[in-house]
């Protein structure tokens, strides 16, 4: 049966060509037009490829192009813009020591902030600030008849509301990093050096700027650091730096008639421990050649203020050694801080903290003794996250002789950490509900709080004029005659409105 059908199946196969041979004519006729129809769309193929040809030139154009445009967007991408504004509103009211009574119940000021960084190679970066500070109504210094508010010169320019809508320069300083590929940098140009630790804390500001409050004045100059890590994990990392900077510059004199020196800066600023949120601090600086009284920008100012003060001509009066430390650590979600400082006149002959009232009457001469002062400065802050809403609380005294060289403060009239006396703060700060954030930079808070000024000793944060006893019968009686009246007390209360973007 296996060899029929094996038979049957090879004839079979023996069939099929002679088949195919029999019917050859149509077959070959479809082949044909099939063939053709081929060719047809062969050339359809390579006219449809041409026309993708161009087409792919042309796009190949326009990445070139993009390229370009790329590269231009990188170049600009390069400068990264971000910012600040704020509107606060203040009320204000003092008593004087012979019975006035000071006030003003509505001071609005508009404070705009303009940020810009910017990388010129890897280990070199610019970074500035520019901002506008002034009062709602006003296009040039407001009345102070406390007698607390310094004219705007250098070390208080974009820091005063007292002046008109003129953007600043606030900030403009190049870093230079990585030096001989060395945990070390050079930084140089108008200095950080306002809303530093631990004022930052209360002002819900991430306190970009070198510690510590105590010396609170923008000014010009250069910074040498260098960085490392104690090893242990406890410490954390630590960096020291030599800083120094010019607080007025004398300007160009005869050699015969030469009359007053530059009035610099120069000390060491070390962050001894920073581990999250421990952080240990020490500064130490001296001010050589102190002037008397600034360059205020206002020429009518500038002309007749050793005039108007009493304080005659411009001079130099010595030098100030000043230290101060600061402690911060956080607890859950209780922060708190603790500061103190130190300050020294070292007076040549024309003397500082001079009883003017007894050398007028010919009962002394300037005062050539050092006179050291003390501040300490403690506060606490809570956070509840859970709604946005922070509370805190500061506390600083000053003894009679105290020095802060803060200028540059943010506290409208007086800067408490001048005080020579006790000032007591409580504020809140609040994280307002307005959306998802489109900026890393980007957050929207009202600030408020209560400052409560008690004065023991007349000229806080001046080096001129001797600490006059605010309750001392003979003292109170010196000041009548040179015609000061001091503030005794003072209440000021504050709300912000705040967004940064």
């Amino acid at each position: 049966m296996v060899k029929k059908f094996s038979i049957f199946a090879l004839a079979g196969l023996i069939a099929i060509p002679a088949m195919a041979m029999a019917s050859a004519g149509p077959n070959v006729t479809d082949l044909e037009r099939k063939i053709e129809e081929l060719s047809k769309q062969l050339d359809e193929l390579k006219a449809g490829l041409a026309a993708q040809k161009e087409v792919s030139d042309a796009l190949s154009n326009s990445v070139d192009d993009l390229d370009e445009r790329s590269d231009d967007w990188d170049l600009a991408a390069r400068i990264k813009f971000f910012g600040d504004f704020r509107s606060r509103l203040d009320y204000y009211s003092a008593d004087t020591i012979f019975g006035r009574s000071l006030e003003n119940d509505q001071l609005w000021t508009n404070r705009f902030r303009l940020n810009m960084r910017v990388n010129a190679s890897e280990n070199v970066e610019f970074k500035g600030r520019l901002a506008m500070y002034k009062t709602w109504g006003n296009q040039s210094a407001f009345d102070d008849d406390s007698g607390m508010m310094w004219p705007v010169f250098d070390g208080n320019v974009t820091r005063t509301p007292a002046e008109s809508s003129a953007l600043y320069v606030d900030r403009a300083y190049v870093n230079w990093n990585n030096i001989a590929g060395q945990p070390m940098w050079l930084s140089i140009g108008r200095r950080p050096t306002t809303d530093g630790f631990p004022a930052a804390e209360r002002m819900g500001v991430d306190g970009d700027a070198t510690p510590m409050a105590f010396m609170d004045w923008p000014f010009d100059g250069l910074t040498l650091g260098y960085a490392w890590n104690w090893g242990a994990a406890a410490l954390g990392d630590s960096r020291l730096r030599f800083c120094y900077g010019r607080g007025f510059e004398a300007g160009l004199q005869t050699e015969e008639m030469a009359s007053i020196d530059d009035m610099d800066f120069a000390g060491f600023s070390w962050d001894v421990i920073k581990k999250d949120e421990m952080f240990a601090y020490i500064q130490t600086f001296k001010a050589f050649n102190l002037i008397n009284y600034p360059n205020f920008q206002d020429p009518i100012i500038n002309a007749n203020f050793g005039t108007m003060s009493g304080m005659g001509d411009r001079k130099n009066l010595g030098n100030i050694l000043h230290t101060a430390a600061a402690f911060h650590n956080k607890v859950s979600n209780l922060h708190y801080f603790l500061a103190g400082g130190w300050s020294q006149t070292q007076p040549d002959a024309d003397g500082m903290f001079n009883d003017y009232a007894a050398m007028a009457m010919g009962m002394s001469g300037p005062n050539t003794e050092n006179q050291d002062g003390y501040s300490v400065y403690a506060g606490m802050r809570y956070d509840l996250d859970n709604i946005g809403l922070k509370l805190g609380a500061e506390f600083n005294y000053g003894t009679e002789n105290w020095l802060a060289m803060s200028p540059g403060h943010d506290d409208i009239y007086m800067s408490k950490l001048a005080a020579r006396g006790q000032v007591y703060e409580v504020y809140g700060l609040y994280d307002l509900p307005t959306g998802e954030m489109i900026s890393k930079y980007a957050k929207t808070f009202i600030r408020f709080g209560y400052q409560h000024y008690e004065f023991d000793y007349f000229g806080s944060g001046d080096w001129n004029m001797y600490a006059y006893d605010l309750s001392d019968p003979g003292d109170q009686a010196k000041m009548m005659m040179m015609g000061l009246d001091p503030v005794e007390q003072a209440d000021q209360v504050y709300l912000t409105f705040e967004a940064f973007f």
